[in-house]
Parts: C-alpha cells; structure tokens; sequence
C-alpha cells in the first residue's frame, strides 16, 4: 500500500490579521521569506470573512483589535478548522490575556515588539504541530480503506512483498510455516492466507499445541467415540475433522509431544485418522498451516521435531517480522486499534497526541503487535477526552529511554543524572524542538530552559 504522508514539501498558507499596517507587513514580509504563500486581514472583521472562503495551516493575529478581537478569530478557526494552528499576537501589557487565550486553544503567542526569530521559530513549530495533526488524520482515512475482516494492516514495503506472497500461494494449497516472534501476528497471517485460499468459505481452525498435554491434545485433534474412555458419554469430533475442507493452523507446532507428531505425519500423508476409541479411520481434506516463535531447523537438528514432519509441513515458510523492523506502520497500526476499542468501550477517542505517538514510534515493542494492542486498549479504558494522551500510556513506556546508568565505577546515578539524560534525550527526539520536549516533560518552555542551563546541555 502506498503512503500517503510523504508527498512533496509544499508552502504552508497562513493568515495574519493585525489592525496595525506596520505589524501586518513585518510579519508578512518575515513569513513570505520563509517561503509560506501569505494572506493579510487588515481588521477582526476582514479575518472572518477569509476565514468563513478557506482555510489556512497557521493564522497570526492581534489579541485586542477594534470590534472583533483575535479571541473571536481563535473560537471561529477552532470550530471550522480544528487542524488550524493559532498564534496570538499582544502587547506586555496584555500577556495574561494570552495566556487565556493559549488555555482556549491557541498554539502560543507572540508579544511586542517581537523578535524575527522568535516569529520564525514559533512558526515553525505550530507548523510541525498541524502537519502531524493532518498526518493522524490520513492515517486514519487509510485505516477506513480496510475491511474490518482484514486486520493485517501495512504500509511496509518489506510487509507488502510478504503478504503479496501469501496471497500467492494461498491458491496453490500447499501446507506451510509461519515463523516470527510472539505477538508479531502469526494467526493473522494464517487467517490470510486461509481467506485467499479456495477453501475460504469452509472452516478456518486454529490450536495452541503447548496448550495442552499429550492426551488432551489427542482428544482436542482426533476427537473420541462413545465410550472411548470414563466419562466419555458421547462421540465427539476432533478439530481435525472439524476443518475438514478448510484449514487447520498448529499453532507453537515445536511445543508438540514427538509421540503426537508421529499421529500427525500420518494423517498429513494417508488423510484420514482414527477417532479415540474408534474401528473405522475417518476421511479428511484439510490444509495444514503451523506457527511457531522457534527455529525449527534447529529443533530437528536437536532432535526435538522429526524431520519428516518438518518437510512435510514446510512446504513454504513466511516469516512475520517483528514491529521493530516496520516502525513505519507503528502509527497505522495504533489508529487501528484505537478506532477499534473505541468503538467496543462506546467511547469518542478519536485520535492520539502527536507527543503519545512520538513515544509510541520511540519504542521498540518487545511483545510486538500485541504490546501494542494493550498499549492503546489501556489507553483508550484511560481517556477523558477525545484523544489518547501521553498520560494514559503506562510510566515505563513514557520514560522509555530513562535506563539504570552505570558509570565506571558501577555507581548508581543520581536522580539529577536521570533527569539530565532524559531531558537530553528527549531534546535529541524532538530534534531540539524546546516546545514539543516541554509537552512531552509535562513542563513549560521556560522551567525547560532554565533545567537546560543548570545541567549544562547543549542550547
């Protein structure tokens, strides 16, 4: 599937509306040199009405102007246009107005007289901010091109090619193996290929195979006759004959008792098996598919797996990469299953913070697809709002890259030494992007600049 993020840099368009010329045209002439295509409104009242045409990425305007106020401007692009970014433009003398107006929903404010860089920089940022606002919006229009029986979702090259070899040899009805670490998604890609198959209408079966011990997986695969044993008041059919014209996934195949794969190879050669307790064999059509998070080259080599089994079930091999190899679909597959438990927990969650999403595509997923499933299922049980928030991810998640330091002496670091590290780090993230690192420390710019000085790191 192709991207769709990473299309051509474009201008960004802004809006600035100022009753003052002289502040109007600095700044016009400050952003247009950045490249941005810039409108200017000369009033409040002017600034609606371009509002009420288009829409914009970032508008800049004054707090106090004559008649409609910037405080009007900021209501009407947060009702219109909730991606817009708003900057508030004050005097010294109205500061606390802007911080009321930044409580309200504005990215920040500018005060006069204003340096160049500072309206470059602030610029800049709130820019950032709404492209990865419209970023999460696309992610989520892509998610609505999957059907909700299709779950393995990917823009991956490297996942693309693999389940493009799934869907080809899901028509060939061949037996196969299914290898990768726990959690990266085995069963899906089992279901994939099932629904790609000529079997797709019959069963799709699936068994954990170390799940059970050695008589009870018996029972569970080749099922009993009546009387078979104490208690057995009934016949019962094994799930091999359930997936009878459909397919049967083996799953942790490796955990397999060597007396039960002996039973297996049988039925996979002669397909037909006897039923505990039973004088007749029963006749089957069923395509094998086994998973496993374990070398099984290596489990023959050992002695562990028979080898015959090995070659008849490893007809073809698919390996699921782990999502640390594919930290591209990482916010794919979030919105994913945000949209999904939202709609289980009737919750309006509609979207997660750049800043939670930024520690989401930071971390490495031991446990894989599934961490991340009971990552965003916790967050969504968590949320207040509409969005999933860097709160509601768990501590270790969030101080991620807060690691027991060791220095040569093996001492244990200070908690001085935590919080400089970490507040390095995440500066480094952010790619020294002082706004998005105080969001994310869950403090403001100036408590960030003044912990910067103190430990000496890098302006």
């Amino acid at each position: 599937m192709t991207s769709p993020l990473h299309s051509p840099t474009v201008a960004a368009k802004i809006l600035i509306v100022d009753d003052e010329r002289p502040t109007l045209k600095n700044l016009s002439h400050i952003l247009s040199k950045e490249g941005h295509a810039v409108t200017t409104a000369a009033s409040g009242a002017a600034g609606l009405r371009i509002l009420g045409e288009r829409d914009f990425d970032l508008v800049l305007t004054d707090l106090r102007m004559e008649g409609i106020d910037g405080m009007a401007i900021l209501a009407d692009c947060k009702a219109k246009y909730p991606d817009t970014a708003v900057i508030m433009i004050t005097g010294y003398a109205s500061v606390d107005s802007a911080v009321n107006a930044v409580k309200a929903g504005a990215f920040h404010y500018i005060a006069k007289p204003f340096r160049l860089e500072e309206v470059r920089h602030l610029a800049r940022e709130a820019l950032e901010m709404v492209k990865l606002r419209k970023e999460n919006r696309n992610l989520r229009s892509v998610m609505e091109t999957f059907r909700e029986d299709l779950p393995l979702v990917t823009q991956d090259a490297g996942m693309e090619r693999l389940l493009g070899t799934a869907r080809q040899i899901a028509t060939s009805d061949c037996n196969l193996v299914i290898s990768g670490e726990s959690g990266t998604g085995k069963e899906l890609l089992a279901r994939y290929v099932h629904r790609y198959s000529r079997r797709r209408d019959a069963p799709f079966v699936a068994i954990n195979c170390g799940a059970f011990t050695e008589d009870l997986l018996a029972n569970e695969l080749f099922g009993h006759e009546k009387g078979a044993y104490t208690g057995a008041a009934d016949m019962r059919r094994g799930l091999i004959e359930t997936a009878s014209g459909g397919t049967l996934l083996l799953d942790e195949i490796a955990e397999m008792p060597p007396s039960m794969q002996v039973k297996l190879l049988r039925v996979i050669q002669e397909e037909e098996f006897y039923r505990l307790g039973a004088a007749k064999p029963v006749r089957v059509d069923v395509r094998f598919l086994a998973a496993t998070n374990r070398d099984l080259r290596e489990a023959v080599a050992s002695g562990g797996f028979r080898s015959d089994l090995y070659y008849r079930l490893n007809v073809v091999n698919l390996s699921m990469p782990p999502l640390s190899d594919r930290p591209g679909d990482i916010p794919l597959i979030a919105h994913y299953f945000l949209r999904r438990y939202a709609a289980l927990m009737d919750k309006p969650v509609a979207d997660i913070s750049p800043q939670a999403m930024e520690v989401l595509s930071c971390y490495e997923f031991p446990g894989n697809v599934r961490e991340l499933s009971n990552l965003i299922e916790r967050g969504v049980a968590l949320a207040t709002g509409t969005s999933l928030e860097i709160d509601q991810l768990p501590d270790d998640i969030r101080h991620l890259r807060i690691h027991a330091y060791r220095g040569r002496n093996e001492t244990m670091p200070t908690l001085e030494q935590q919080e400089s590290d970490y507040i390095q780090w995440v500066l480094e993230q952010t790619g020294g992007n002082r706004t998005r690192a105080a969001k994310i420390l869950g403090i403001d710019r100036v408590s960030l600049w003044r912990k910067v000085k103190k430990y000496g790191l890098p302006l």
